[in-house]
């Protein structure tokens, strides 16, 4: 079986607009949560899921792997669209 991480990371929260971006000792946070995430031992492949283009810049200039989503109001349908779409 595949197992797949995957980073939610949305700019448009109500308590902190641009978390994802915010700069942490030089670096951008999801910078700091995929490098974490990649130490998860049975993680076959990892991805941030966004639907916004200021993290989904972020991410290539990092080489971080992304998946682009539409908007959702909650975290599960943005997962539930990842899902859909690495079974396509």
């Amino acid at each position: 079986m595949k197992v797949i991480g995957v980073i939610l990371a949305r700019y448009a929260s109500t308590r902190f607009p641009g978390k994802p971006l915010a700069d942490i000792c030089g670096r951008p946070m999801i910078w700091w949560v995929y490098n974490q995430s990649k130490g998860a031992k049975k993680v076959d492949a990892l991805f941030v899921a966004t639907d916004d283009k200021r993290i989904a810049d972020v991410c290539d200039a990092y080489n971080i792997p992304y998946i682009m989503t539409g908007e959702h109001s909650t975290a599960p349908e943005r997962l539930q669209e990842v899902s859909d779409k690495d079974r396509q």
